[in-house]
């Protein structure tokens, strides 16, 4: 699933301006633009629509109109359209991953595993829809008792600017799958790639399937969740606004799905091989330029093995090479914006003045002809559990070191903070890592290998990490309804009820 290398970013091509996806094409936005900008070097790639209430509006409705007929349509071609949208995406791939590394400042390699991930997504679906648990029907005294699923109806999804392509798979997937309609509101931060993404599957879905509506949360993303004709929300993004939405659905008693944040502990057991456990926890904390919440940004170490590991944790970090984005050999590269940069640089702040130690990094370097753009160094900080810095997401290449002696103590440092999404164990006796993965209050565990995705397996958080999952057959679950039908051969005879 590798880039071809034969694009180079002179090759990309930018439409002057993005508006809305409404009804199978682009659109001219309401409310004007907003400049998207790349990340690293400042310069103006295009404009993307500045989404509002009419824009909304025209989405929702072109979703309602498509949802009967895309409802009745066989789940047999329903599959076959995910895997024509699985193909578009992998031949389009090389260029929509030059366009999200430009548009989010990450380093173009790591794009090769989002669009694995978003292209098995397509796949997956393709394939779950075909066995999902459509219906069934057994006989019973006087007729046949059958259940089936249904679609919810237009879908509310609202995503982040950190992986957009991985997102909008996790997204549209399952819920086209399940024969739901959507309107998508992208960040607009990076939405560039979603948009160019939803102009290729609208030669394969009918009009008004698939709607996206991009521009600012507090008007495009609050005017989708307000509007009275959705039929389900489903949002990624910070706790605060997850709230917010969860909320919403509530007051309207709708189904919700929530992926929030997260503080993951990656816990090392001193029975590891060093080096190898470094490097696997370098890619934990780096990886998405530490713009993830399922970073393993606590690193936990058994005080037997500490001084000698994190010695090695900062000769590694130092190795990390800071680059362009755009070139393939950079592993580290710059932040999405200057209020994120800045938003990371100032909990390093916050960590020196609760009495932290910065080991090494906490700076922001320059690298020539991106000035524009906030590269931060890899930061290992020396910690405490109850600090901010141990607590709070940082949304940068940064984690926390924290020594362990006592099983029962790592497990309480581990499980006090508010969030549960992901955690990583290291040690070379499984034994022990499955033990101790059953009391880790996290939704995924990756025992030795981090961001161990498998394809079908749940994804989701407990605690204030969300609600509900992806990723896997419950999602198809979470975008359809039960309905039972019982139906008998014979009414009751007269006088029953006498």
């Amino acid at each position: 699933m590798e880039a071809t290398g034969q694009m180079s970013p002179s090759d990309v091509k930018f439409d002057t301006k993005y508006g809305p996806l409404i009804n199978g094409e682009i659109v001219e936005a309401a409310d004007g633009y907003i400049d998207a900008v790349n990340a690293a070097t400042g310069k103006v790639l295009s404009q993307i629509g500045r989404g509002g209430k009419e824009d909304v509006d025209r989405a929702v409705k072109a979703a309602g109109e498509a949802f009967p007929k895309w409802a009745d349509t066989s789940i047999e071609e329903r599959s076959i359209l995910m895997n024509k949208i699985a193909d578009v995406l992998e031949e389009n791939q090389d260029r929509l991953k030059l366009i999200e590394c430009m548009d989010t400042g990450r380093a173009l390699h790591e794009f090769d595993l989002d669009y694995q991930l978003a292209i098995n997504q397509f796949r997956y679906f393709a394939g779950a829809i075909l066995t999902h648990y459509e219906g069934e029907s057994r006989p019973v005294e006087n007729g046949y008792l059958i259940t089936k699923k249904e679609p919810l109806g237009v879908c509310a999804q609202i995503i982040p600017w950190n992986v957009p392509m991985i997102m909008t798979a996790f997204k549209l997937a399952p819920a086209l799958a399940a024969g739901n309609t959507i309107v998508l509101k992208p960040a607009e931060d990076a939405c560039l790639s979603v948009i160019e993404f939803g102009k290729l599957i609208s030669d394969i879905l009918p009009n008004g399937v698939v709607n996206m509506v991009p521009g600012y949360g507090p008007e495009a993303g609050q005017a989708l969740i307000d509007h009275p004709d959705i039929d389900k929300l489903a949002f990624t993004g910070s706790v605060g606004v997850g709230r917010l939405v969860g909320r919403t659905a509530g007051d309207r008693i709708l189904p919700v799905t929530l992926e929030l944040g997260g503080k993951a502990p990656h816990i090392v057991f001193p029975d590891v091989d060093i080096d190898s456990a470094v490097e696997n926890a370098t890619l934990g904390y780096t990886f998405f330029n530490g713009e993830s919440c399922i970073l393993g940004t606590r690193l936990l170490v058994h005080d037997d093995i500490y001084d000698e590991y994190v010695e090695k944790l900062i000769e590694r970090a130092k190795q990390v090479k800071i680059g362009p984005p755009t070139n393939r050999s950079t592993r580290l590269a710059s932040i999405i914006n200057e209020k994120q940069g800045e938003r990371v640089l100032n909990y390093f702040d916050i960590a020196r003045e609760e009495g932290a130690k910065i080991l090494y990094g906490g700076n922001r370097v320059t690298v020539p002809g991106h000035e524009h753009g906030y590269f931060i160094e890899p930061t290992i900080i020396e910690a405490e559990p109850h600090m901010r810095i141990a607590q709070e997401e940082i949304f940068g290449p940064a984690a926390t070191v924290t020594c362990w002696s006592d099983i029962e103590e790592v497990v309480k440092v581990a499980n006090d903070v508010e969030y549960g999404l992901a955690a990583g164990i290291m040690t070379d006796d499984l034994e022990k890592g499955l033990t101790l993965a059953n009391r880790i209050d996290a939704g995924s565990v990756w025992i030795n290998s981090y961001f161990n995705f498998q394809t079908g397996a749940p994804f989701g958080g407990y605690k204030n990490s969300g609600v509900g999952r992806e990723y896997s057959k419950e999602a198809l679950d979470a975008y359809s309804q039960s309905k039972t039908i019982a139906a008998a051969y014979k009414r009751p005879p007269f006088g029953t009820f006498m």
